[in-house]
C-alpha cells in the first residue's frame, strides 16, 4: 500500500502528515514560526522561513518512518489565504510575504475602485476586496515600494511558493486564486479584464489549475533538502479552508463546518458560483469541480482566547479556561464581548472594528469573561449563519473543525445558537489528510473525491444537540450582540 503527504502551510506554524491509502496516519511533524508586525496594523512573514518549517517537518516525517520512505506515491498542499509572496527572476523573495492578516491596504482598496466602479468588480469576483488580500497589498506595493514592484517577476500565495520550492514549477489552483480578488470566480480562471484595467501587468500571474491536477514531481533539489525521492508526483493544493472542508467530508451542499483557529470562519458548499448580494461572505472555488464554497471570515477566532489567557488572565491552558467556563452560565450573566480584536471581515469589512467587553459589573468574574469571549466569537459566526439562511442555504448538522472542536463548551454554544445539531470528524489534522486527499485523487489512488471522503471521513458517535431554552435565550441576546458595531462604528477610528 502506498502513502500520501499533506503538507498544511499556516499562519503560525507548518503541519505535516503521512498517512496510506485508507487513511491511517502513520506520522505527524509541526514547526512554527512566527507573525511579523514591522508596524502595527502590518502582518508578514518570510517565505523562506515557512519553506524550511516545511522542509523540516518532512525530514522529521521521514526520519520517523524511514521504511515509508520508497512508499509516498504523492504529495499535496494546504495553505494560509490571500496572501502576497512575490519573487524575482530568479525566483528571490522581492520582500517579505504580506499575509492574511495585513490591515495597511484600505486606501489601495479604494484606488482600485476607482479604476473599476465597486458593483463591476465584484460581479467578476463574487467578493468584496478586502485589506490582506493579494490583489489589494500588491496595489499597495505599487503605490508605496516602487522599487521592490519593479523586481517583481511573478506572485504567489504562500503555499504556492512552497510547492515551486519542492518541484521547480510555478502555478496555482482556483480556490487559493479565488481568494486573491482579481479572480472570475464563476469562471475559475484569473479576470484578466481586472488585471488590466487595474494596471497590474498580467505576466505577474502564474498559471491557474485545479487542485487535484499534478503540478511537476519532487525535484533533485528538493530531494537534497528534504530527503524525499526525486519523482514522487506532486499536485497543486487548496487554500486551507477549502482543503480542511475536504477533510471534514464536506464537499457537496447540505453540510457546513464551524473553524475555529487563529481565526475563524462558518463555511458551507453550493453546486453554484451564488453569492451574497451586499457582499457580507465570500464565494470561492472549491477543491472539487463544479463546486463552490462559501465563507464566513472572522478575523478573531482561537486569537482572542489567546491573547486574554496571555495577556489579561495569565492563566497556563485553554482547558482551565474552558472548565471555568463552564461555571458561568449560558449568557454570561449579562456580559457580552464583541471579538473584533483585528479589525473584522463578515459581516463589516472594517479593519478599524475593535473589540468590546459590554455589560460589565462588579459581579463579573473570569470565568464570565472567558465564556462572553466564547460566546462572541460564536455570535459572529452566526452573523455568517443569517446570513446563508437569507440565501436559501440549508443545513442542519454543523462540523466543527479547528481548536474549538475540542472544546465541550464550544460545541454547545455552536449548537445552542444556530439550532443544529454538532458533529466532529475523528480524522485528526483535516487540513494535512485533506491535502493528503488531493494527492490521492491527482494521482489515481481515489477515482474522486467522494471516493475519497468514503475512504478516509469519519465522524464521532458523539452529537452536540441544542438546548431549547439556551436557544431562547441566545436568540434575546443575539439582538444585542447585532447592535454593538453599529453603535460604536463611529468610534472605532479614533482609538
Amino acid at each position: 500500500m502506498g502513502y500520501l503527504l499533506g503538507i498544511d502551510i499556516g499562519t503560525s506554524s507548518v503541519k505535516s502528515l503521512l498517512m496510506d491509502e485508507d487513511g491511517h496516519v502513520a506520522a505527524i511533524a509541526q514547526q512554527e514560526y512566527d507573525m511579523l508586525k514591522p508596524e502595527q496594523s502590518w502582518a508578514e512573514q518570510k517565505i523562506g522561513q515557512l519553506w524550511e518549517a516545511a522542509a523540516g517537518t518532512i525530514r522529521s516525517l521521514l526520519g520517523q518512518c524511514p521504511q515509508l520512505k520508497g512508499q509516498i506515491s504523492g504529495i499535496g498542499y494546504s495553505g494560509q489565504m490571500h496572501g502576497l509572496v512575490m519573487v524575482d527572476k530568479e525566483g528571490r523573495e522581492v520582500r517579505n510575504t504580506i499575509i492574511w492578516a495585513d490591515q495597511r491596504s484600505s486606501a489601495s482598496i479604494e484606488s482600485i475602485y476607482r479604476a473599476v466602479p465597486r458593483e463591476e468588480y465584484q460581479k467578476i469576483t463574487l467578493n468584496a476586496l478586502s485589506t490582506g488580500f493579494l490583489v489589494s497589498s500588491l496595489v499597495w506595493v505599487r503605490e508605496n515600494e516602487p522599487e521592490d514592484y519593479e523586481k517583481i517577476h511573478k506572485v504567489m500565495l504562500p503555499k504556492d511558493y512552497i510547492r515551486f520550492r519542492m518541484c521547480g514549477q510555478m502555478g496555482t489552483d482556483v480556490s487559493d486564486a479565488s481568494s486573491t480578488a482579481i479572480f472570475d470566480t464563476a469562471g475559475r480562471q484569473w479576470s484578466w479584464e481586472l488585471i488590466r484595467k487595474v494596471g497590474l501587468d498580467e505576466s505577474f500571474f502564474v498559471p491557474c489549475h485545479e487542485s487535484t491536477e499534478v503540478a511537476g514531481t519532487v525535484s533533485k533539489e528538493c530531494s537534497e533538502e528534504t530527503g524525499l525521492p526525486q519523482g514522487i508526483p506532486i499536485v497543486y493544493g487548496g487554500g486551507d479552508t477549502l482543503v480542511q472542508a475536504l477533510g471534514n467530508g464536506v464537499i457537496s451542499p447540505g453540510m457546513a463546518i464551524s473553524n475555529i483557529g487563529t481565526a475563524s470562519q462558518l463555511v458551507t458548499v453550493a453546486d453554484r458560483p451564488v453569492y451574497d448580494e451586499e457582499f457580507r461572505t465570500n464565494t470561492f472555488c472549491h477543491v472539487g469541480p463544479d463546486q463552490w464554497l462559501l465563507m464566513g471570515a472572522n478575523l478573531s477566532g482561537g486569537v482572542t482566547l489567546k491573547w486574554l489567557k496571555n495577556n489579561i488572565l495569565q492563566m497556563e491552558s485553554y482547558d482551565a479556561m474552558t472548565d471555568l467556563a463552564e461555571q458561568s452560565r449560558p449568557g454570561s450573566d449579562g456580559l457580552f464581548f464583541l471579538p473584533y480584536l483585528s479589525g473584522e471581515r463578515t459581516p463589516w469589512n472594517d479593519p478599524d472594528a475593535r473589540g468590546i467587553y459590554f455589560g460589565l459589573s462588579l459581579k463579573h468574574d473570569r470565568a464570565d469573561m472567558i465564556r462572553a469571549a466564547m460566546e462572541g466569537i460564536i455570535y459572529a459566526q452566526k452573523c455568517t449563519f443569517k446570513i446563508f439562511r437569507e440565501m436559501g442555504l440549508s443545513f442542519d448538522r454543523v462540523v466543527a473543525s479547528g481548536g474549538g472542536a475540542n472544546s465541550r463548551v464550544f460545541r454547545q454554544i455552536l449548537a445552542d445558537q444556530t439550532d443544529c445539531e454538532v458533529v466532529t470528524s475523528l480524522v485528526r489534522e483535516q487540513g494535512c489528510v485533506g491535502a493528503a486527499m488531493l494527492a490521492g485523487v491527482g494521482t489515481g489512488v481515489f477515482s474522486d473525491l467522494k471516493e475519497a471522503c468514503g475512504r478516509i471521513v469519519r465522524f464521532s458517535d458523539q452529537v452536540t444537540v441544542p438546548d431549547k431554552e439556551n436557544m431562547k435565550l441566545y436568540a434575546e441576546r443575539f439582538v444585542v450582540f447585532e447592535k454593538l458595531y453599529p453603535c460604536n462604528r463611529e468610534l472605532f477610528g479614533i482609538v
